[in-house]
């Protein structure tokens, strides 16, 4: 008897490790943004990304140090202390230790693609990566798996959206542009729906200040926010939000990432991104 619930137990193993590989091999293409990443991904973002069998963990990442996770029926008191803007009893929830741009970015279009919508967005004082943050996301919907394909989205379009961040022993500078903000650009930023958006990240502080005006004076755009240290929890950033027509939008962030990297590489060494640059 025992030797049987072994053997049911090993087939059972088996089973659930061909579903998550399967499931983990499914990409998306709904949006133009996200076909980027739903092409087949091969090394580094094969080996970077890893599940497990715990029902709850749906991938992790070395970019960023992204873990996805869902969690089918959310205990009530839980739910309830989480005071979302709306109660989802299925919720993704994407964190990070390193990076909030390209989380938001990886977010927004995991949104457009799936059944969801964002009910949360937080960034964490967390200076692991350098001058900036970390982030917390949480996605629900009616349908857990679309909740948790929100996730598996989201994980895959990081390795797109973080193409877009050089970095150096001294700071970091990133630029990150849609064509057509979604719920996750709305959410964390305030910026108008379905308008093309650029953001703009430099850091230390002084170099984003810089990269914010060469953008706005190089092109014809609105500025939706702008936060320094004073207002983004003293994290040594200053970070420009911008929307307009798309082709005015992402002149400016190209003007700002190369007058940033540029600004960057005269602290030390030169500032090189882990992938491949999606904004030419």
């Amino acid at each position: 008897m025992a030797d049987t619930k072994s053997m049911v137990d090993e087939i059972l193993k088996r089973v659930l490790m061909r579903i998550d590989s399967a499931d983990l091999s499914k990409t998306s293409g709904a949006t133009s943004n996200a076909s980027c990443a739903s092409a087949p991904v091969s090394s580094p973002a094969v080996s970077q990304l890893q599940t497990s069998m715990i029902t709850e963990h749906v991938g992790s990442t070395t970019t960023g140090d992204t873990i996805g996770l869902v969690i089918a029926n959310v205990d009530s008191q839980v739910l309830e202390a989480m005071k979302l803007t709306k109660s989802y009893r299925s919720i993704g929830i994407l964190g990070s230790r390193t990076g909030a741009g390209p989380q938001i970015m990886a977010a927004d279009e995991a949104v457009k693609a799936t059944n969801t919508e964002i009910v949360s967005i937080e960034l964490a004082r967390d200076m692991k990566g350098g001058a900036g943050s970390g982030s917390l996301i949480i996605f629900g919907g009616d349908d857990v798996s679309d909740v948790r394909r929100s996730v598996e989205v989201a994980l895959r379009e990081l390795e797109r959206t973080f193409g877009e961040v050089y970095m150096n022993e001294a700071g970091h500078v990133e630029i990150q542009y849609t064509a057509r903000a979604g719920d996750a650009l709305v959410t964390a930023f305030g910026t108008p729906e379905g308008k093309a958006f650029g953001l703009i990240v430099g850091a230390p502080a002084a170099i984003g200040v810089v990269m914010a005006d060469a953008a706005v004076k190089s092109a014809n755009v609105d500025v939706v926010g702008y936060q320094s240290p004073s207002s983004s929890a003293m994290s040594n950033e200053v970070i420009l939000q911008i929307c307009g027509d798309s082709g005015a939008v992402k002149q400016a962030v190209k003007v700002a990432r190369e007058v940033g990297i540029t600004l960057l590489g005269t602290m030390g060494s030169e500032p090189k991104n882990t992938g491949e640059s999606y904004i030419i």
